[in-house]
Parts: C-alpha cells; structure tokens; sequence
C-alpha cells in the first residue's frame, strides 16, 4: 500500500496525466465524450483505496481539502471577464440567470417530492449538486467541503452528474434541428444572433502567450496566497447556522477576490492558461475526495438518478417559459442550459450546434456561472436545509 503523501501525490498527479492523455487518443475519444476524464479522475482513486493501493485516510487529503480548493477556485475566476460578458446583451444575461434560478429552486423542490426515498442527509448531496450544475466540479466540492456533504452521498451524486448530466446535452443538441420552428412559434427576432456575431467577432481575437515563469510564478503566488489569505480571514468572521462555517466564509472571500481580480491585469493570466492549472489543482482535490469515498455508495444511484432528471426538467420549463416571454432565440435557451448543467467544456460544444460561430458565447457563459456558482449553491443549501427539517 502507498501511505507516505508524496508519493499518494505522486500517484493522482499519474492518474491525471495518465486519463489525459488516454482521452487524447482518437481510438479513446468518442468513449470520453460519454464518460469524460473527470469522473474517471474521481473513480479510479476511490477502486484504488477500496482495493488497498492507497488509504482511506491520509495527511494529505486533509490538507487538499483545506487549501487546494480556495486557491483554485481563485486561478479560475481570473478568467471571469465580467466586461465582456455584459456584452453578450440583456437576453442572454437573463437566459443564463433563468438556467441559474431553476437549478436553485429546483433542488429544494425535488428534495421534498423524493425525501422519504433519500437518506437523511440528502439535502447535503442536492446542495453539492447543485454547486455542480451552476459552477462546475470546483463549486460541486466546494459546497460539498462548506456544507461538510459526506463522502456516502458524493459517488452516486458524480454519476447523476455525468449520466443526467450528459444525457441533457444529448437531448439539447438533439433539440439544435427544431431551434427554427420554436423560434417562429415564440415569435423571435433573429438580430439578436446577428449583433451578437459581430459582438464576437470583436472578442475573440487570439492573445494566447506561450507559458512563462514569471507567469507561472504569479500563478502559483496569487492562488495559494489569496487562498490562505481567505481562510485566514474566514476565521475571523462568525459562523451562520449550518451552511455558513468559518470554512465557507473563506471560500466566499476566496471567489470574491478572484472575480475582483479578474478586472485588474492579472486576468492577463488566462492567456498563458492560469485556467489550466487551477484545473490540475482542481483535479488533485477531486482526486484525494475519491479515495475517501465509499464504492459501494454507486449503487445508491437509480433514486438520485430518477431525482436528477426531475431537477433537470424543472430547469428547462423555467428557461422555456421565460424564453417565450422575452422571445428570446432557442440558441441562447439551449447555450444557457449548457452553459449552467455542463460548464466550459461542453456549453460552446452546444452553441456551436446552434449557431457555428457563437462557441464563444456559451464560454462565456460558463465562466458566468463559476462567478454565481458559490453563491447560487450556497443559496440552493440554505432552500434545501429549510425543506429537510419540514
């Protein structure tokens, strides 16, 4: 068995590299696009300590757990241009916050329709899902670790993640061949399409740079100072029944910062792919969380899984409804529903589907949602601790 941490850190870094760079070979990539290397990132380290290459226990998952994840999350906000994003226009804006809305009220609402099937706990999983599906893997651990979400409920919660997940977009890109039809019958203006072509024509001009080491050492500088800087200053502030601990209020400084330094030149980051790293740094989490994890929590799955789709359905009928109202076009109902269940890898697959040259307006929405996911999921915990003690 691997128990000292260097070398259980040596190990995920291996299953990183390793999941990667598998996905990369063509024979291996329609099987990724289905199970996509983060779940695997999670699993493989969780059948590794249930078959005793690895611990359940360990130094180092304690000390991921405390300080990887603000630092992260701070690298990954740098890329939040809110400028930018107020460019995308007024019906987009409120199409992504509609997706937003019906994940929030959406968790509480199937956790009353499915609480006497669901363990008692339950409301701490919705919640992590939650965090998922408005801000990514990063906002999924992060309530998870702030709500203290238990290890039990987040193996099934990631495989309702990947499975509901990636079985809406199916549905959404599948939906890409009646955009026009629904279009007329919401009575749609199509100039929106076309001012936000031009808008992105102005935007997505390549300032990618190739990654230097003052960069890097910014990088690493930046994360783990504003991330310890953070918790630090989370101590300090007062504990809110049981969503907002100490560890939280961290965590919302954290993202704080980091959005407020998306609008400094450290943004300038991003194009030597400050995105990147906060990612390994994500995935290095993700990976010690796995190891904790009990295997035998997957097959309490098929609940969650009928539970998920219920949560999901419920998304879509606030973003259908509120996209007839405004008549806004089915591209931004279909990128903004993406942009929140999928995140930045998935949301420009799906916008491109719609319209080829828009991918970079479900990026751009994506990244939206890492700024609200905190929030959003820390809104969502509070709605589902409410509706557990009825």
């Amino acid at each position: 068995m691997i128990t000292n941490p260097t070398e259980i850190f040596s190990y995920f870094a291996f299953i990183i590299f390793f999941i990667y760079r598998v996905s990369q070979i063509k024979l291996f990539q329609k099987f990724f696009r289905y199970l996509p290397p983060v779940i695997w990132i999670y699993f493989l380290p969780m059948l590794s300590s249930a078959i005793g290459i690895i611990p359940r226990e360990s130094e180092l998952y304690e000390w991921t757990k405390l300080y990887i994840l603000p630092s992260a999350l701070v690298l990954l906000l740098l890329s939040a241009n809110i400028p930018v994003i107020m460019k995308l226009g007024f019906k987009a804006i409120i199409m992504f916050l509609t997706g937003s809305f019906g994940i929030i009220i959406g968790g509480p609402i199937v956790l009353l329709v499915f609480k006497h099937w669901l363990p008692p706990d339950a409301w701490k999983g919705i919640a992590a899902l939650s965090g998922s599906w408005m801000g990514g893997s990063a906002t999924m651990l992060a309530i998870a670790q702030s709500i203290k979400t238990p290890e039990s409920l987040l193996a099934p919660l990631i495989v309702v993640d990947t499975v509901v997940g990636y079985g809406w977009m199916g549905v959404v890109i599948f939906l890409s061949a009646f955009q026009d039809k629904v279009d007329e019958f919401n009575r749609v203006d199509k100039t929106i399409l076309i001012e936000l072509n031009k808008k992105m024509q102005k935007l997505t001009e390549s300032r990618k740079r190739f990654l230097n080491f003052i960069d890097f050492a910014t990088m690493i500088f930046v994360a783990f100072g504003v991330g310890t800087l953070s918790l630090k200053l989370g101590k300090l502030l007062p504990e809110i029944g049981v969503i907002i601990t100490n560890y939280t209020w961290g965590i919302i400084i954290a993202t704080t910062i980091g959005v407020a330094l998306s609008f400094t030149k450290l943004s300038e980051l991003e194009y030597s792919g400050s995105s990147h790293v906060g990612n390994f740094l994500l995935y290095l989490l993700l990976a010690s969380v796995g190891a904790r994890a009990n295997i035998y929590g997957i097959f309490e799955t098929p609940i969650f899984m009928l539970m998920g789709a219920v949560w999901i359905l419920i998304h879509a009928s606030c973003l259908f409804v509120v996209g007839k109202l405004i008549k806004a076009p089915m591209f931004l109902m279909a990128t903004s529903s993406q942009a929140n269940i999928g995140g930045p890898v998935t949301a420009p697959i799906v916008a491109s589907v719609y319209q080829s040259a828009l991918a970079p307006v479900g990026l751009l929405m994506a990244v939206a949602g890492n700024i609200i996911g905190i929030y959003g999921g820390l809104l969502c915990s509070q709605l589902c601790y409410l509706v557990s003690k009825l």
